[in-house]
């Protein structure tokens, strides 16, 4: 598979800027594997789509103010910081990007807030990632903590070409968003409100929750034509005893399975026994998912729209089926569905 087929003309102004006003309320497009069969739904329509016991798997990872603005000593020049994970909390160090990147050294420090309240110095600017900064700072960790966040900023996605604004810390965050950890929203989890939680509870589905620490690997831009030789960044997962079974009973029942959202599809993918059910997991994943490939644990998937060339597309295109999801993205576009972090919905059943 070549990196070449997932290139598609998206027009710029379907790049949805912003999220619906309510969380339910975005447009979907069913997909019926199957048959090739496609309807024009509203995201809330979901709940005429499951039964009493199917599953829903969610990804309850918390997105933290990663982007950080300040100033490089003595030339005071402006510097972007996007805080990737961190390394180490009682050295305070983290993996991060620095922009512009050719500006900075090892030892140079690096100044935060109106005051200079916080304060880094880069020690290391070899690593794959980018640079590794240590904050300097003398409060606990807690309270080091409350200032990180304070200075940061809600990493929204840099195609969404707008200034960051106060609703973007709430709505770039999943209602179910537990543990902090990623830098990416899980963007399918975005559609869910509370009360289309409650009406499926209802229902009698029942919800698995898993953690996925997404970051920016998947946007990181593939070099390579031939798909086999692209390496994925690792993103840290955990799947525990009680989302393995409530997945496992829906299986041997052949109930409903959704993913929701890709980053739950790499990591479900990534831990499964021989006889194709989930197995708990705590470690790292760097599972690269495109056609052609057999999938164990969900046999549906809600998933946002994509932009092109990104592995987010090339794994639906593999659930979905490459021939079909193409050509089914053809007429998202035609229809003028909205894409990206803040768009609409495609749910393959």
């Amino acid at each position: 598979m070549k990196l070449s087929k997932f290139r598609f003309n998206l027009p710029e102004e379907l790049i949805a800027q912003y999220p619906q006003a309510n969380r339910d309320e975005s447009r979907m497009l069913v997909v019926h594997k199957d048959s090739g069969k496609i309807e024009h739904r509203i995201f809330k329509d979901i709940l005429e789509y499951f039964d009493d016991q199917d599953v829903f798997i969610f990804n309850d990872t918390q997105v933290f103010p990663a982007r950080l603005y300040g100033n490089k000593e003595k030339t005071g020049a402006k510097i972007e910081v996007f805080l990737l994970r961190e390394l180490n909390e009682d050295l305070r160090l983290w993996d991060v990007l620095v922009d512009p990147a050719r500006k900075i050294r090892i030892g140079n420090k690096l100044y935060f807030g109106e005051d200079d309240s916080m304060v880094a110095e880069v020690i290391d600017n070899t690593t794959s990632r980018g640079r590794t900064l240590r904050f300097l700072y003398d409060g606990s960790n807690l309270e080091f903590k409350k200032t990180l966040h304070s200075l940061g900023e809600t990493p929204i996605p840099k195609y969404i070409d707008r200034p960051v604004e106060a609703s973007d810390s709430e709505r770039y965050q999943t209602i179910f968003a537990k543990n902090e950890g990623a830098v990416i929203a899980p963007a399918a989890g975005l559609h869910f409100s509370r009360e289309l939680l409650k009406r499926l509870e209802i229902k009698g589905c029942l919800f698995s929750f898993i953690t996925v620490h997404t970051g920016l690997g998947n946007f990181r831009e593939i070099d390579v034509e031939d798909l086999t030789k692209h390496k994925m960044d690792s993103e840290q997962a955990v799947i525990g005893e009680e989302a393995v079974r409530i997945v496992n009973e829906a299986k041997t029942k052949n109930k409903k399975v959704c993913a929701v959202g890709t980053s739950v599809v790499r990591a479900t993918e990534s831990t499964v026994t021989t006889q194709g059910l989930l197995k708990e997991f705590g470690g790292w994943t760097n599972k690269f998912i495109f056609p052609t490939y057999d999938f164990s644990v969900a046999n549906c998937m809600i998933t946002n729209f994509h932009t092109p060339l990104s592995t987010m597309l090339m794994l639906t295109s593999a659930f979905g089926g490459y021939d079909q999801i193409m050509s089914i993205y053809q007429e998202a576009i035609k229809e003028k569905y909205r894409f990206g972090a803040f768009g609409d919905v495609m749910f393959i059943v």
